[in-house]
């Protein structure tokens, strides 16, 4: 299980690396890139092709490590029995069982009468 942690927090480290990098990058609607002096090792192309590279590598290395963790996860994975403490016990009514006690029915209230019409309609 440590290993399969490492592996998380290396890939962690990978993921925040090439966003880095990628954000470096110039691009052609001038994004975030560094500019620097046509001379030197950081120059305009010499930059575009380090960074390139080292893109290409931290993505082959994000998707190995990507496919590593994935295995891991198969062949680490915990017991293969359920966790049945959320179940729910079966109820008697829907289950078709009689209920125990008949159910009162629901009695209009006494000050209401039962159909207002029915006595305007006699006058």
């Amino acid at each position: 299980m440590s290993l399969f942690i490492f592996l998380t927090v290396v890939q962690a480290l990978v993921a925040a690396a090439l966003v880095g990098v990628i954000l470096i990058q110039k691009s052609e609607g001038g994004g975030l890139g560094v500019g620097g002096s046509p001379a030197g090792f950081m120059s305009a192309r010499g930059a575009a092709d380090f960074l390139t590279r080292v893109t290409a590598i931290l993505a082959g290395l994000f998707v190995v490590l990507s496919i590593v963790l994935a295995a891991l996860a198969v062949h680490s994975g915990g017991t293969r029995e359920l966790d049945t403490s959320l179940a729910r016990t079966p109820d008697p009514i829907a289950a078709g069982a009689a209920p125990s006690a008949p159910v009162a029915a629901p009695v209009a209230p006494a000050s209401v009468p039962a159909d207002p019409l029915q006595g305007a309609a006699k006058q």
